[in-house]
């Protein structure tokens, strides 16, 4: 057991948080939801189809046509509907950043945006569709909700989530099945469970040598990372920050003052995601020591998605060194 107990709770079978996209739609529609749902040639990787099925009034496919599709969302946004549109994260927004910025942010139409197939974990398919800068982009608009489940569980969460505003959002989803980090099961204590909330932090571990922050598919190995440095001594913290932007900057802050050395893990680019999003909070409020466990400027390239997370250092022993890395800078 681990300090938390989380490693003890029974663990449902794992699922990728793409999975989770075309249940919650069908969800929102079942419950009144005026939502429409686009997919560009994609529905069967993306799950839009599941909403094809259950409610094909609701759902439009446009063909291999990202930009098309942005501008037919905004188009039914400005009719008073609120609109989902998934694709890949390397056509949306990589096909389309500059539909995204004039018709949706600049707009702030009701829009989201689910983007499938997130980071280097598309494995075999290699770099040209491999977004490693997605949340660089998608961060950089003002206005733009952006966010990184860690679980299907959370994703599920996340997607229903956005149908409660008019804002616009960026959903980034994986294709490799992760472990289930939350559970809804009742009979589990209250810390096992998850319920999102948009711009907060989730705090996991809450340990004062060293703080470890991560999103999406690293959630998961930088839980083991910080069961790995208990056994050496030294307490982690450890915050789910599954909103990038508007980051959590109070719980950023708070563990800078508390525990004096951070860490942040993200399947991105280290410009300009969740690492950047953190630094720019330390540095105006609380600097302390801080590490990257991330894309250190490279692409990406073909491969297994398991042998890419080695090859990139996107692992459990990886948080480890740098977390004993700042502290040694302390």
């Amino acid at each position: 057991m681990t300090a938390s107990g989380w490693s003890a709770v029974p663990e449902p079978p794992p699922a990728a948080t793409r999975e989770a996209y075309g249940p919650a739609l069908v969800k929102l529609a079942d419950a009144g939801y005026d939502i429409v749902a686009l997919d560009a040639d994609l529905s069967a990787s993306t799950g839009g189809n599941k909403l094809a099925a259950s409610h094909p009034e609701r759902w439009f496919t446009v063909g291999a046509a990202e930009q098309n599709m942005i501008s037919i969302a905004a188009g039914l946004a400005s009719t008073g509907k609120t609109v989902y549109a998934a694709s890949f994260a390397v056509f949306m927004p990589g096909h389309c950043f500059d539909q995204i910025r004039v018709q949706i942010a600049q707009q702030r139409m009701n829009v989201k945006l689910v983007a499938s197939h997130g980071g280097i974990s598309v494995g075999e398919d290699g770099a040209s569709a491999q977004a490693i800068e997605d949340l660089a982009l998608m961060t950089s608009l003002p206005g733009m909700n952006v966010v990184v489940p860690s679980d299907a569980v959370e994703a599920d969460q996340a997607i229903r989530r956005a149908a409660e505003d008019d804002e616009p959002w960026y959903i980034r989803l994986g294709r490799p099945k992760l472990p289930i980090v939350h559970l809804l099961d009742p009979s589990v204590e209250p810390k096992h469970q998850r319920s999102f909330e948009l711009g907060r932090a989730e705090v996991i571990y809450l340990e004062d040598d060293v703080t470890l922050i991560a999103c999406g598919l690293m959630l998961e190995p930088t839980i083991r990372a910080a069961d790995m440095l208990a056994q050496a001594g030294i307490g982690a913290r450890v915050l789910n920050m599954a909103t990038i932007k508007p980051l959590d900057e109070a719980e950023v802050i708070q563990a800078a003052e508390e525990t004096g050395a951070i860490v942040c893990a993200e399947e991105h680019n280290v410009i300009g995601g969740l690492g950047s999003a953190v630094a720019r909070t330390l540095a105006r409020h609380s600097p302390v020591p801080m590490e990257q466990v991330g894309i250190e400027d490279r692409f990406g390239q073909s491969g297994t998605w398991t042998a890419l997370l080695e090859e990139y250092g996107l692992t459990a022993e990886s948080v480890v060194a740098a977390a004993k890395r700042a502290i040694a800078r302390k």
